[in-house]
């Protein structure tokens, strides 16, 4: 169940007409690969129009922006994020940190093509990042993330393990972190299974059934996507370093 304080930060946004997409712990408990988590982490569209509605949402719930970089929605276009601490009483202390650029994600406007809607018994629409995305967007250099992957698509795989149409068996030899599954579902869909392999290599060793040769490849994999989140975010910590010293600069 959603605590109540992010239901009240979600539809908030859902009032105020923000086109907004919930991303990180939240949008894994919607779907299933976790139990908790009380920060909102969401992807919007950057436009002025959006950016409005946004603020006056970051009214409603009494949002200060926190840490660095401050309120500037040109960090936003370099791929920050921004962070916000809601005061309203019925989403006090929720952390609110948004972006609209994900490294290694489509822009906004494909992601919302791809996105899963839910709606509650209370008629409350929570709109999120589809699974596929989600996966793309936790592959991070936070050994945290990790498992929350495996976790995601195994959800995926048993809940529709039964039904296992072509575009759901791709998703999991492309994205799955178990050897066990990925064994699995190679073996039941050898021509698939032959042709994702192009895309990723390592599925070669789940035609042998190595489980030992499969985790050492997938260690690679995380080790290599890692990286290149590292990478990605080497400058954009510079930035965030040189804000940190100017704001302390400033106080003393």
């Amino acid at each position: 169940m959603i605590p109540n304080p992010i239901v009240k930060v979600l539809s908030t946004l859902s009032c105020h007409e923000v086109r907004y997409l919930l991303m990180g712990g939240q949008a894994c408990v919607f779907y299933g690969a976790a139990e908790f988590s009380r920060d909102c982490d969401i992807v919007i569209v950057a436009d002025d129009a959006n950016l409005n509605r946004f603020t006056s949402a970051l009214d409603e719930l009494q949002a200060d922006c926190i840490a660095v970089p401050p309120a500037d929605w040109g960090y936003l276009d370099r791929g920050h994020a921004l962070h916000f601490r809601c005061r309203h009483p019925d989403a006090s202390g929720i952390r609110l940190d948004v972006m609209t650029r994900l490294r290694g994600c489509d822009d906004f406007e494909s992601l919302w093509e791809r996105r899963t809607t839910i709606q509650d018994a209370d008629g409350i629409v929570y709109e999120l990042l589809g699974i596929e995305d989600l996966v793309q967007a936790k592959k991070t250099q936070r050994d945290r993330d990790w498992p929350m992957i495996r976790r995601l698509v195994d959800a995926h795989y048993y809940q529709h393990r039964d039904e296992p149409n072509e575009a759901r068996v791709r998703f999991w030899l492309r994205e799955s972190r178990t050897p066990e599954t990925l064994i699995r579902v190679a073996a039941e869909n050898p021509a698939i299974a032959r042709e994702v392999v192009s895309l990723r290599p390592l599925l070669a060793e789940a035609f042998g059934a190595s489980h030992t040769a499969l985790t050492a490849e997938l260690e690679k994999e995380r080790m290599a996507s890692a990286e290149a989140d590292k990478n990605y975010w080497r400058p954009l910590v510079r930035e965030l370093e040189a804000l940190r010293a100017a704001k302390r600069r400033e106080n003393d």
